[in-house]
């Protein structure tokens, strides 16, 4: 009976825990997800599309924790390199982003997870919407912890705050 106990209680503990094989690339984000910011890395010569999960964004509130369930992506794009090695810009003075997607990376929060970072977890997928193989995620939380206060993430809370002022 005490084996059985402790089997079960070694399930539901491991139930609650996430892992980036939970955080799931939704089909149709690029169409479906509010791409509510995009961000020039000029340090990498990147594009990073920023998307939110609809139901999350109709529901969040600026200073306020992330309604669970919001999923936030960053999609990566290399930026066009002129002949000179230089990154070319468009008319708007933007980094003109090329369409290949060059990284897909997918946090997280879902209540029943207990991770370092609450209930956020991170993923990371390959342009075609395979799990990359040999990610790592302790940058993710790590960099992320930086941001606790802000709920872990780092655009949309501030795009939140900006759009409430």
């Amino acid at each position: 009976m005490t084996r059985y106990i402790a089997a079960a209680a070694v399930l539901l503990a491991t139930a609650a825990l996430a892992g980036p094989d939970e955080v799931a690339l939704p089909d149709g984000y690029q169409e479906r997800f509010v791409n509510y910011l995009d961000v020039d890395r000029l340090d990498r010569n990147r594009v990073r599309k920023m998307y939110v999960s609809p139901e999350a964004h109709a529901a969040a509130q600026a200073g306020a924790p992330l309604p669970d369930g919001t999923v936030l992506i960053m999609e990566d794009h290399d930026a066009q390199i002129g002949a000179d090695g230089a990154p070319m810009f468009g008319a708007d003075g933007r980094l003109i982003a090329l369409e290949p997607v060059v990284n897909i990376f997918v946090m997280e929060t879902n209540a029943a997870w207990s991770t370092a970072n609450e209930t956020w977890d991170y993923a990371w997928y390959l342009p075609d919407g395979s799990p990359r193989p040999d990610a790592s995620f302790d940058g993710c939380f790590s960099c992320h912890a930086s941001r606790a206060e802000r709920d872990y993430t780092f655009t949309y809370w501030t795009f939140l705050r900006d759009r409430a002022e």
